[in-house]
């Protein structure tokens, strides 16, 4: 799967749990229905937050991608 267009990018590399999903949160508060937001993330626990931040908040978690460089990206489409 191609990466899927982003509206916003969410740089939030070095953080660890819950920096990186209290700061998605605040930028998707900040988004439109529909936009999509881009996460780079080394927290290895970052996945699995981000899909059950997801299945808690209706936000759908439209990709995921690790890098060999550690960094692991998503894409969460605000509901």
């Amino acid at each position: 799967m191609s990466e899927p267009h982003s509206d916003v990018i969410l740089d939030v590399t070095g953080l660890s749990c819950p920096m990186p999903i209290l700061r998605a949160k605040k930028a998707l508060a900040a988004m439109d229905a529909g936009q999509v937001l881009q996460v780079l993330a080394t927290d290895k626990s970052a996945p699995d937050d981000f899909a059950a931040f997801c299945r808690q908040t209706g936000h759908e978690l439209l990709h995921l991608q690790n890098k060999d460089d550690g960094i692991m990206i998503m894409w969460v489409k605000h509901r």
